[in-house]
């Protein structure tokens, strides 16, 4: 580090421009620092930002699933149920057909 700012007054004093103050060189690496520090600061936000949006899609993925979990239980139970109402139809069918065939028997 020290030799950074030895070789920032070096080069400041030989470019021959008088036109910035002495301590320039000594406030150089503080810059740089802060520089770096705020686009590490930005990079981690958006890093947080981008986990917190994967986070709530995958809930709105994981409560969509169930949703449609639930919709085809109920759509077995639907089908189930009219299953039984056919069946009960045709029972009711095949006992009148029986009754009527007794009776033009009898």
């Amino acid at each position: 580090m020290l030799l950074w700012v030895f070789f920032l007054v070096i080069l400041t004093l030989s470019s021959g421009s008088h036109c910035s103050p002495p301590s320039l060189p000594l406030r150089t690496p503080r810059y740089a620092d802060a520089i770096f520090t705020n686009s590490y600061r930005k990079v981690l936000g958006q890093l947080s930002a981008r986990k917190l949006l994967q986070d709530i899609m995958s809930r709105q993925q994981g409560e969509r699933n169930q949703e449609q979990g639930a919709k085809v239980r109920l759509g077995r139970q639907v089908d189930n149920m009219r299953a039984d109402q056919k069946q009960m139809a045709l029972e009711s069918i095949m006992g009148a057909l029986q009754q009527k065939h007794r009776n033009s028997q009898g």
